[in-house]
């Protein structure tokens, strides 16, 4: 399960980073000093704990976690045993009062609901089924490409376009077969003619997306909500 950390004391930091690195199924991804700092983060990456200290500079966490419409699973750490009602009243997973042992620690995360680990090790093992290469057919030959290597894929006519970092292939198969093949990949369909990998946007402006190839492709209007919920996610 991916965790963050937000305390703005070192010597507390240290304690929850040895602790999370010495439980197999976490991984730490970031330490923020304070609450601002973390939302950004929060909008864009996939966090399923956030050991959140309470005495925060700039906003506390009991009153940043208010903000939150979606939070992850919170593990409140703090030196006061004042916040422990009101944080249960906000669901937090549990209270651990500083300084806890690591015990105490494995405790807390016990807690942590099932179906949160269950959905990590899901998408883990999803991750790791997932094919590395495909063949494209173009013409007479079959061609293996790294499905890390498309850029955008582009349906014209009675064929599609692939763009990879090496240039562009032709394929007889329609759109719909790419959407298939490259199901569970990084891919997502932005118009009625186009698919891109998220991973290879550079940035989105008004209705279009520009590419790390410098190609810019129109965003539809059926597909626009959609896509940008995706990206937040």
């Amino acid at each position: 399960m991916n965790c963050i950390i937000i305390e703005d004391q070192p010597p507390a930091q240290r304690i929850l980073k040895k602790f999370i690195a010495d439980v197999g199924t976490l991984t730490l991804k970031e330490v923020f000093p304070d609450a601002i700092s973390a939302m950004e983060f929060l909008k864009n990456e996939k966090v399923d704990i956030m050991f959140l200290d309470i005495h925060l500079p700039k906003i506390s966490g009991i009153e940043f976690l208010k903000t939150l419409p979606n939070p992850p699973h919170v593990i409140l750490t703090t030196a006061f045993p004042d916040y422990a009602l009101e944080g249960y009243d906000l669901n937090v997973v549990d209270y651990l009062l500083k300084p806890f042992s690591f015990q105490r620690f494995l405790q807390a995360i016990s807690k942590v609901p099932r179906t949160a680990q269950i959905e990590g090790q899901g998408k883990m093992a999803m991750e790791n089924k997932l094919k590395k290469e495909i063949y494209i057919k173009s013409g007479h030959e079959h061609i293996k490409i790294r499905i890390s290597d498309i850029i955008h894929i582009q349906s014209d006519a009675d064929y599609t376009e692939i763009h990879t970092h090496k240039g562009k292939l032709l394929s007889n198969e329609p759109l719909r077969h790419w959407l298939h093949e490259l199901e569970g990949h990084h891919f997502f369909r932005i118009h009625k003619s186009f698919i891109l990998n998220t991973e290879k946007i550079e940035r989105i402006s008004g209705n279009l997306v520009y590419l790390v190839n410098q190609n810019k492709i129109p965003i539809g209007r059926a597909y626009k909500e959609e896509f940008m919920k995706s990206l937040l996610k």
